[in-house]
């Protein structure tokens, strides 16, 4: 049976999720938590890397700040975007200025700043505030490169 590897966005556990099941079910071996909860996990550079390199499907991270104000216009569109799309991708948050070391590792350069990951390598780069439209566009291209869903 094919499986994909999927990690818990609560304990960070890497679970085998069977692709014949509804991933929308699926819970943590581990913490027995909803893998996919239709909101953005928030992730600090650890996590982050660990999300990355031990998922099967794509990783779409926004990296932002609370004082920016374009930011802040779009964490609702992300938001919803992890409800309609998850579990065809994992959609994640982390703080540029709590991590500052993440932005650099990636050269996020400017916030909001979204990068999607695929098979631990960066697949694509979004830059500043998007709308719902052009954002679902953009991951949805994504998951059908990573052959999922």
């Amino acid at each position: 049976m094919e499986k994909r590897r999927v990690v818990c966005p609560n304990c960070d556990s890497i679970n085998a999720v069977p692709v014949n099941r509804p991933a929308e079910a699926a819970k943590c071996g581990r913490c027995h938590a909803k893998l996919f909860q239709g909101t953005p996990a928030e992730l600090d550079a650890a996590r982050l890397e660990r999300h990355i390199a031990n998922s099967d499907i794509p990783v779409v991270v926004d990296f932002w700040a609370p004082w920016c104000g374009p930011c802040g216009a779009m964490a609702p569109i992300f938001a919803q975007a992890a409800k309609t799309i998850e579990p065809r991708a994992r959609f994640a948050k982390v703080n540029v200025d709590e991590n500052p070391e993440a932005a650099r590792r990636y050269g996020v350069q400017g916030i909001p700043a979204l990068l999607a990951f695929s098979e631990g390598k960066v697949a694509a780069r979004q830059a500043g505030l998007t709308d719902a439209n052009t954002l679902h566009g953009w991951v949805e291209r994504l998951v059908v490169c990573s052959n999922i869903g």
